[in-house]
């Protein structure tokens, strides 16, 4: 009943709700980036084991974030966290060019058959009309606070 109460109150007043993963290896800046902005400052942090999740509000919209650890044993779990997600935000530490590629084979490895369904990557991703529909990779410095708020924008 409160589902239902909530999406009719969403559909009447414009707010909507976005569930949101931060993917990525360990040490990229996913948390980092998560509690920019969150709270539009730098935090320490430690290597996240297991996640961390936050509801941010950004303009009429509501993004529970859930920002997921990166270690080698943590991976697989990630699709887990797949079913009822509208987007993912895949996070390459650009400066750390020796892991590019695992960063690479991650992504890939996210998007083969069997990890997905198809008709959770249509929803989710709209990856079926991919090639009719633009993309774009931003340029963030999660520690500056630079380039995180265009993504939402784009």
């Amino acid at each position: 009943m409160g589902i239902a109460m909530s999406k009719v109150f969403a559909a009447l007043f414009g707010s909507k709700e976005v569930r949101i993963l931060i993917l990525g290896l360990d040490n990229a800046g996913k948390t980092t980036i998560l509690y920019r902005l969150q709270a539009d400052e730098i935090e320490q942090t430690v290597p996240t084991i297991g996640f961390n999740m936050e509801t941010l509000q950004y303009k009429n919209i509501k993004f529970q974030v859930w920002d997921l650890g990166g270690q080698t044993s943590i991976r697989p779990y990630w699709r887990c966290y797949y079913p009822n997600t509208d987007a993912i935000i895949y996070v390459v530490d650009s400066a750390d060019v020796d892991r590019l590629n695992i960063a690479k084979q991650e992504l890939h490895a996210m998007l083969e058959k069997g990890a997905l369904n198809a008709a959770q990557i249509s929803e989710a991703m709209g990856l079926s009309d991919i090639r009719n529909r633009q993309w774009s990779i931003k340029e963030t410095t999660a520690t500056q606070g630079s380039g995180l708020f265009e993504g939402f924008d784009w």
